[in-house]
């Protein structure tokens, strides 16, 4: 098990970018994502018919928010084993299971618009507890993950390392309580 790391070739190109223009770039993706969210979820409203397989989507995206705890753990392990090569990969494919659990989310909210909670009592609170500190941590996580990857491809590692300490956990609890939310709704939805 090789535990040496090397860049991939095509990372050279980000080690040309000023760490200055790629945190703006990384900032003005963050706040186009977030507000493009935030409008399909809670202004757009639902589409007027909506595919068959949309009602699946719930349960893909599920499935993908666990996915990517399974990644995040196991980039975790790998990278206190100092196996830098297998870190890279899982933390890839963390990002490729989450990113494709936000398309598969604003689909989902595209047709159906706002999903209501219907559980009552200390359960509400507890759902609203969770969904709430869940929506303000994905808004973070954005920058957070997109940061982490631009220090680590850059070369830029010791900074990496800080931003990590950081994104992991707030990557993490997103995926997790995400899944919770999913389950609350299953049963309270």
């Amino acid at each position: 098990m090789s535990k040496e790391f090397t860049l991939p070739e095509s990372s050279r190109i980000l080690e040309q970018i000023s760490t200055k223009k790629a945190i703006a770039i990384i900032l003005g993706l963050s706040l186009a994502a977030a507000g493009f969210l935030f409008w399909v979820i809670y202004f757009k409203g639902s589409a007027e018919s909506a595919p068959d397989w949309v009602k699946h989507l719930s349960v893909v995206n599920a499935t993908l928010n666990s996915l990517s705890v399974i990644f995040l753990l196991l980039g975790f392990r790998e990278i206190k084993r100092k196996n830098f090569q297998k870190h890279m990969q899982y933390m890839l494919t963390a990002f490729v299971t989450s990113s494709l659990f936000l398309v598969s989310y604003v689909t989902y909210h595209h047709f159906v618009g706002d999903t209501k909670f219907m559980g009552e009592g200390a359960i509400r609170y507890f759902y609203f507890f969770i969904l709430i500190s869940h929506i303000i941590l994905s808004v973070f996580l954005v920058p957070l993950i997109l940061s982490s990857f631009y220090y680590s491809l850059s070369g830029k590692f010791k900074t990496h390392r800080k931003i990590s300490r950081w994104t992991f956990p707030v990557w993490l609890y997103v995926s997790v309580t995400g899944v919770l939310v999913f389950l609350l709704l299953r049963v309270w939805g």
